[in-house]
């Protein structure tokens, strides 16, 4: 009878670990589809009615990010509730809760600098044995911004809509319910492969694969995703400025 009981019991949990697996590869592939998606829904339209030269103008491809990610947001979290209820979101779930504390900006410091350090030592190692080209330039969508006001509506997308949407998204809502489903480690390891993946580029994805492990301990350390947003502000808005004002691109 004990063995009997025992055999049941490893089947249930079995079954058990195969359904939260399940259920984590549908969390991660709708997120990954809710993003493309937003990109389709958006572009498509937007291409045909100003034509590619004028899409690629600074001030239509802001708005394009900006709707981008409103419909990506929308998506990723209203769309799941209406199907079941238990995948109901809030405030708190997200990490908004109240506001953000000088704490939240320290910790967000803290985590771009270490970002930056283990991000740079990943990337010399790689380029050192020749694995993937580190000097590829990011592809922003952006390009010839010449005047100020290009300057400023880049900045506004790269730099500020770009971070709150995505950790809204990602270390908000994803995180949250891969970790109830899971446990920390694979929450952490499942975002932050995908954030990599839809980046696109290797040595890019690998610097913002390792930003997105900090950001989510700074989750895990402040119960808010304030502090990733810093840290996420900090890393885009300093690549701006190199990439744009510096380098001039």
């Amino acid at each position: 009878m004990e063995k009997k009981a025992t055999k049941k019991k490893e089947q249930a949990t079995k079954k058990f670990e195969w359904k939260k697996i399940g259920y984590s590869a549908l969390l991660v592939a709708w997120v990954g589809i809710a993003c493309i998606s937003a990109q389709i829904i958006i572009g498509i339209p937007m291409i045909w009615l100003l034509g590619k030269a004028k899409f690629g103008q600074p001030v239509w491809t802001t708005i394009y990010t900006a709707l981008v990610y409103a419909m990506a947001a929308a998506l990723v979290i209203f769309v799941p509730k209406l199907i079941k209820k238990a995948w109901k979101t809030s405030r708190e779930k997200l990490g908004l809760k109240e506001l953000p504390t000088f704490t939240d900006i320290g910790i967000g410091i803290i985590g771009f600098i270490a970002t930056i350090v283990v991000a740079g030592i990943v990337l010399t190692i790689l380029d050192t044995l020749h694995l993937i080209d580190t000097g590829q330039a990011q592809n922003t969508g952006f390009s010839g911004l010449y005047s100020p006001f290009d300057r400023v509506v880049a900045f506004l997308s790269l730099a500020v809509f770009a971070p709150v949407a995505e950790e809204i998204i990602f270390r908000g809502w994803l995180y949250d319910k891969l970790k109830k489903h899971g446990c920390v480690a694979s929450a952490i390891i499942l975002t932050s492969l995908l954030f990599a993946t839809l980046h696109g580029q290797w040595n890019v994805g690998i610097t913002v694969g390792i930003m997105s492990v900090v950001m989510c301990i700074e989750r895990e350390l402040t119960g808010t995703i304030y502090a990733g947003i810093i840290t996420h502000m900090l890393k885009n808005g300093i690549a701006f400025w190199l990439m744009y004002i510096v380098m001039g691109m």
